[in-house]
């Protein structure tokens, strides 16, 4: 059970990153609706939100796969 928890804790950890990442792909989305000048680097911003999401997503539903099957 302590295993569980600290699994629940890096989940909790991972989607306070993806609220951040949420607020940056926010940003890059606004500075590519303007068209400011080259927007490679907005780009890559939402990749890595985009990655960092569907991490969260996908560690969440596995966690809480394993918090059904243990109750």
């Amino acid at each position: 059970m302590n295993d569980l928890k600290t699994q629940v804790k890096f989940g909790i950890a991972l989607g306070v990153l993806s609220l951040a990442a949420g607020l940056a792909a926010h940003l890059a989305l606004t500075d590519i609706y303007h068209a400011e000048g080259n927007l490679s680097l907005e780009w890559n911003v939402l990749r890595i939100c985009a990655v960092i999401m569907t991490v969260f997503i996908g560690y969440s539903l596995v966690i809480l796969g394993r918090i059904l099957r243990t109750t």
